[in-house]
């Protein structure tokens, strides 16, 4: 059974909210069950330069990359080595079924892993 959360702030999709995490700050959970391949949403952000919290990096092809500043919860979903979700360009989707209150985790990738 899934930890028990207390949530912070709905996201208001009906799908995920935000509230304490055990890996860091906070995490986004599961409101319910989202099914493996499941869109979970929308990483919203504003253009930047420079990494920082809550920078997403978008790979546009021909070896050119993006950032985005998050301003949705989503700048909230935080890193695990065994991530229960991907982004694929800005959208989030689901690895594999989640269950209601499990946090949404992602894999930040080598060059996080080897800076942390």
């Amino acid at each position: 059974m899934a930890t028990r959360t207390t949530p912070r702030r709905n996201s208001k999709d009906g799908v995920t909210f935000v509230a304490r995490s055990p890996i860091h700050g906070r995490g986004v959970y599961a409101y319910r069950e989202i099914l493996a391949d499941e869109w979970i949403g929308t990483f919203k952000g504003v253009p930047v330069k420079r990494d920082g919290h809550y920078v997403l990096w978008v790979d546009r092809g021909n070896g050119k990359f993006s950032a985005l500043e998050g301003r949705n919860h989503l700048r909230f979903v935080n890193h695990s080595s065994d991530p229960n979700a991907e982004f694929d360009g800005v959208e989030l989707y689901a690895l594999r079924a989640i269950a209601p209150e499990e946090e949404i985790t992602i894999d930040y990738g080598d060059d996080w892993a080897n800076d942390a």
